[in-house]
């Protein structure tokens, strides 16, 4: 339930917030696309923390490139 309500906040982002805000994202994929994918295969907890992880990391000296979510183990 709370996987789901997450991926909702991202989707009204995406949706709602994202197309008024100039694409500059520095990854591949999208943080917000990389932020659905982290809840789905991680759940809310895990994935939240991989998404914030990586929101934080978007910074000038920052990281970039491709960036996978990592695999569940």
């Amino acid at each position: 339930m709370m996987r789901a309500l997450l991926i909702g906040l991202v989707r009204f982002y995406q949706a709602v917030v994202a197309p008024h805000i100039p694409a500059v994202c520095r990854y591949t994929p999208t943080c917000s696309h990389y932020a659905i994918e982290a809840l789905r295969v991680h759940g809310a907890w895990r994935g939240g923390r991989l998404a914030l992880s990586r929101l934080l990391s978007c910074r000038p000296g920052g990281g970039g490139g491709e960036d996978p979510v990592p695999p569940r183990t």
